[in-house]
């Protein structure tokens, strides 16, 4: 069984700041002390287009599928139904069998784009940002979609990332919650019910905002 390595020693020092998230996250940046790593980390906030990738819509591609092990196994080995398949081939999308198939699937059908990297033939990675790590200001902890069958394959909680974004997302509290919260702003999208003070819905999203679910069904 794959471990989750999600204790921290730092948290966030203050919540999101909705209305100007670029200058809250360059304040919890000053908590970096060498100036050089907090100068690169400072771009890449500033720049946050040109290493993070969002899919235009939500949708939900496969309520029912997660990416836990079953017992003894190393991995989840997915088997796609049928109407995932028709979705990713009408869209090109690939279909990935092994444990995070499914969810690089959702991002691509959603509409989403992932770039090549330079130094090898893959794309930028896919990642999903609730990722059981640096839980909220007064919460004891925060959704790990990857676990969920209600969240692993939700596109708006998955981005694609360059490389060196892709080691922030998992080393820097403020920069995890940088990308939760443009989720919210983008897709009204808060399964920690951390933004908007309302109740959320059993997927994760506000009063208002949905999801289009492609397919229903235990993995």
């Amino acid at each position: 069984m794959p471990r989750f390595n999600l204790e921290s020693p730092n948290r966030l020092s203050k919540k999101c700041v909705l209305d100007d998230l670029n200058a809250w996250a360059l304040d919890e940046a000053r908590g970096i002390t060498d100036i050089v790593p907090r100068e690169c980390i400072a771009t890449v906030c500033k720049s946050l287009d040109a290493f993070v990738r969002w899919p235009p819509k939500a949708i939900l591609l496969w309520d029912g599928c997660d990416r836990i092990a079953p017992a003894g196994e190393r991995q989840r080995i997915h088997s796609f139904p049928e109407a995932i398949k028709r979705a990713a081939k009408a869209v090109k999308a690939p279909l990935d069998t092994r444990s995070n198939g499914p969810a690089i699937a959702a991002f691509v059908v959603a509409g989403g784009m992932r770039p090549k990297r330079y130094g090898s033939h893959n794309g930028w990675s896919i990642h999903h940002i609730y990722s059981g790590k640096f839980p909220y200001i007064g919460k004891a902890s925060t959704l790990h979609s990857a676990k969920s069958c209600r969240h692993f394959t939700q596109s708006a909680g998955v981005v694609a990332v360059h490389p060196i974004a892709d080691g922030m997302c998992d080393e820097y509290p403020f920069f995890a919650w940088l990308l939760r919260a443009e989720a919210f702003r983008k897709f009204g999208y808060d399964p920690d019910g951390v933004f908007s003070g309302a109740v959320v819905d059993e997927f994760g999203f506000v009063v208002g905002r949905k999801t289009e679910i492609l397919h229903t069904g235990c993995s």
